[in-house]
């Protein structure tokens, strides 16, 4: 039997809101502390411009797009609601079109 605090949580009909901002808890969740993926990113991505050119700077540019990939693929395909689904979406199209800007193309 759930307790009157459960039944409160349970949302028949939940409106365009609680689906885009809540989480199953009923949590609104827009911002969170950040993830091993997010805090190695920015580490390797602030590494790149502080290294000399060369080797280093390529190899904290691969580990900086590595870690915020994954980030944002983790995002999308198991975030606790669509704003932090729509999140990771953005940040893969801006990864994407970061790496195809440094390519040139």
């Amino acid at each position: 039997m759930s307790s009157q605090s459960d039944q409160a949580l349970e949302v028949k009909n939940p409106t365009l809101f609680d689906r885009i901002f809540r989480d199953s808890k009923g949590n609104i969740v827009i911002a969170q502390a950040p993830n091993l993926p997010v805090l190695v990113g920015v580490v390797a991505a602030i590494l790149q411009y502080a290294l000399p050119s060369g080797q280093p700077q390529i190899a904290a540019q691969l580990i900086a797009f590595g870690a915020l990939f994954t980030w944002a693929w983790q995002e999308l395909f198991e975030g606790v609601n669509y704003f932090r689904r729509s999140l990771g979406l953005l940040g893969l199209v801006g990864l994407m079109g970061v790496g195809l800007n440094s390519l040139g193309l």
